[in-house]
């Protein structure tokens, strides 16, 4: 069944009706006709089972014939990611759409190479990936994506965190599980809020390492090896979901 998505502000009683692009790729891409079902996300936790009534290229419209809710993931994850160059970036917003994390904060970091002149259209293009990817994942949460701040600027989101972490080159990092596991032990629980810090390529400078680590976010060890920003950022949310929702004895 074909995926769809519409915001929730448009989502009515009286039916869906998909927007100009959702629509003309429904049509003209897979040839959608009436009475065909599909699926919409909302990307707040609803999924509505739609049969097709309309179909237009310009406003497809359906009728609900059955609505679920997903209940959110029991811990949030925001991925303060540095901007990388070519289309390594647009990989990390899909992958970490995938992934299911809550919000997703570009970093303008100082050895990142990607300077955005037109933020407006950077962040649209990215909130398109985001949607695409819910559509083809299923995955019924869409991620917030923030405006590019500074690293020293993203430290807000430690001060909103139970549990924030720095991937980093450097000594005297550990095992992602292993903050988990302290976390749990001396809160008697799991982190709800988590944050996790990802430099570009050759890494954070010194100084936003000092900065980040300074503030209290905790250093982590990704594995021997040197990895790719992008490669890096999904290591990183894939361990920490499986922390987050491995089954505990």
């Amino acid at each position: 069944m074909h995926r769809f998505y519409l915001p929730p502000e448009r989502v009515t009683e009286g039916g869906l009706t998909l927007d100009e692009r959702e629509s003309h790729h429904a049509v003209n891409v897979l040839r959608l006709r009436q009475g065909e079902p599909v699926a919409v996300l909302d990307g707040r936790g609803n999924e509505y089972t739609c049969e097709a009534i309309v179909a237009d290229a310009r406003a497809t419209r359906l009728a609900v014939r059955q609505h679920s809710k997903t209940e959110p993931l029991p811990y949030r994850i925001t991925l303060l990611q540095a901007m990388t160059k070519g289309k390594s970036m647009d990989f990390i917003i899909q992958k970490a759409t995938e992934l299911c994390v809550h919000r997703i904060v570009p970093l303008a970091a100082g050895r990142s190479v990607v300077k955005v002149d037109d933020v407006e259209a950077r962040i649209a293009k990215w909130q398109a990936i985001a949607i695409d990817s819910i559509k083809q994942c299923g995955c019924p949460w869409l991620p917030i994506i923030e405006r590019p701040m500074s690293p020293r600027e993203s430290l807000a989101f430690h001060d909103e965190s139970d549990l924030s972490l720095i991937a980093s080159l450097q000594g005297g990092t550990r095992h992602p599980r292993e903050w988990v596991m302290d976390h749990l032990s001396e809160h008697d629980g799991l982190p709800q809020e988590i944050a996790v810090w990802i430099g570009p390529e050759g890494d954070f400078t010194p100084a936003e390492v000092n900065d980040i680590q300074s503030a209290g976010v905790k250093p982590i060890t990704l594995g021997q090896v040197i990895l790719r920003s992008e490669t890096a950022a999904v290591y990183c949310l894939s361990a920490l979901n499986y922390e987050l929702q491995a089954p505990r004895g």
